[in-house]
């Protein structure tokens, strides 16, 4: 079983209400909005990672709406901290110079979810500071199919929604694009 999402940078902004009016036209809702601040840590070396290596490389503190950061942490054992408050971050990000951990990524995104209520996922679109409006989006029922059937399978549904992506179009990666500071792509 793999679960496989895709990730595709679109070409307008979400302040224009183009994506938020063709979705509607298709029977999605807006069901969640929020801003998200994310911050990464790691003491590794990037250079020529994958989008997958660099996340599971790192140590993520996310915060929504503003309020405490939750951690993800699968690297150090000792560190067993699930949240930090903002009044105590720069003291956890001492402990996390201690184990040679320096912040890489620092974004801040606001996310709109849409569905409708015979949809087991949410369509994700992210503005993301630095990159612009990106979509995201992965389906449940698909995930005992091979990665390639997977992502034709989620282009199609896509596109019933009204996108226009091609099965030969590349999947965005943000990682890699905020470290390498150009349009990455897989």
């Amino acid at each position: 079983m793999i679960e496989y999402e895709v990730s595709f940078k679109l070409n307008k902004d979400y302040s224009y209400y183009y994506y938020d009016n063709l979705l509607k036209s298709k029977g999605l809702n807006n069901t969640f909005n929020c801003i998200t601040h994310d911050m990464y840590y790691t003491n590794k070396d990037l250079d020529g990672m994958s989008e997958d290596e660099m996340k599971n490389a790192c140590i993520r503190l996310r915060s929504i709406n503003n309020k405490d950061y939750v951690i993800q942490n699968n690297l150090i054992d000792e560190l067993d901290n699930k949240k930090v408050s903002k009044f105590f971050l720069k003291g956890f990000e001492k402990k996390l110079l201690k184990y040679g951990y320096k912040k890489v990524f620092d974004t801040i995104k606001s996310d709109h979810h849409y569905c409708n209520d015979n949809m087991k996922s949410k369509i994700q679109l992210q503005e993301i500071k630095d990159i612009g409006l990106l979509l995201y989006y992965d389906n449940s029922d698909y995930f005992e199919y091979d990665v390639d059937t997977q992502k034709r399978k989620l282009i199609d549904e896509l596109n019933s929604y009204g996108f226009k992506i091609y099965y030969d179009e590349l999947c965005f990666d943000k990682l890699r694009t905020l470290y390498y500071k150009k349009d990455m792509f897989n």
